[in-house]
């Protein structure tokens, strides 16, 4: 039984095993009764018995061992679909998290892209020491990027820390032209969120829109329902500045690898709304916990 399934470990072989399990089970019933029988017989006097009789005792003795080889077989077969799980498991675990790293690292050159875009127009428009303040206030985010760049959730809370400091950066260049309404309840603070999925969503609504004082920018925030809406109205750009077309795709397939859960994107030619589900710890896929099961 151990030679065999060294021998052949593969589910793909546990007939052939099994087979061979049951011919070695049979003709080793069969060599010892035989053997047991002669030597037996060698004793004056002793008589085993003839062939039929002999057969008759056969059969229930090579059904009792095989019965019970069985079940030594099912416990095998449990004990190797359990591992195989865990290693399946583990494997896929593996590809969605090294998807996810993939995409959070896109992120961050994206945002890195746009906010080099900003800082060029205060250049133009504003004094020297505004750029040095901007530049100031970005080391304070790229701060930030570094703390939660391992991590594929993070609180409502810090998400929200991160997206003001964002705004308050674009408020040195667009002043009161750029509005914020932030509507969430303290309640919704330690619900969880894809890292950065706010930032971008402001970004691009600040990125596409037109923002003046003729035109001000006002963009809704809202929490409603376990779900994080951005709403704007749309105030396009005569002209657009080179877009990397990284951001709603990038958080979308960031939240169907965490969660299963999609982004909710209406644009109705008069305003656009994208709406995030908020993430309770459990409902992450991919996670720590033990699969020794």
């Amino acid at each position: 039984m151990i030679y065999l399934r060294r021998k052949y470990p593969a589910f793909r072989d546990d007939a052939k095993r099994i087979v061979l399990f049951f011919l070695a089970i049979t003709c080793t019933v069969v060599l010892v009764d035989f053997l047991g029988g002669n030597l037996l017989s060698l004793i004056p006097g002793f008589h085993y018995g003839d062939e039929i009789s002999r057969i008759k005792m056969l059969l229930p003795i090579i059904l009792i061992t095989i019965m019970t080889m069985a079940i030594y077989e099912a416990i095998y077969y449990n004990i190797r679909l359990k591992k195989s799980i865990r290693q399946e498991e583990k494997s896929k675990q593996a590809i969605v998290q090294a998807q996810l790293d993939a995409l959070r690292n896109q992120a961050q050159p994206h945002f890195f892209f746009n906010t080099l875009n900003t800082l060029r127009d205060i250049i133009d428009q504003n004094s020297k020491e505004d750029a040095k303040e901007f530049v100031d206030k970005l080391s304070d985010m790229y701060r930030f990027l570094l703390e939660a760049g391992n991590t594929n959730l993070i609180s409502l809370r810090e998400e929200l820390k991160f997206a003001k400091a964002y705004i308050h950066i674009q408020s040195e260049r667009f002043g009161t032209n750029l509005k914020l309404n932030w509507n969430i309840p303290e309640t919704s603070y330690e619900s969880m969120i894809v890292p950065m999925s706010l930032q971008l969503l402001l970004e691009n609504a600040i990125k596409h829109n037109v923002i003046s004082k003729a035109k001000p920018l006002i963009i809704n925030v809202v929490v409603k329902e376990n779900k994080l809406t951005v709403d704007n109205r749309i105030q396009p750009k005569s002209t657009q500045l080179p877009s990397t077309k990284v951001g709603l795709t990038n958080i979308e397939k960031r939240y169907g690898l965490i969660s299963g859960e999609s982004l909710e994107i209406n644009n109705d030619g008069n305003r656009f709304r994208v709406t995030l589900p908020l993430v309770k710890v459990s409902d992450e896929k991919i996670s720590n916990e033990n699969t020794d099961y």
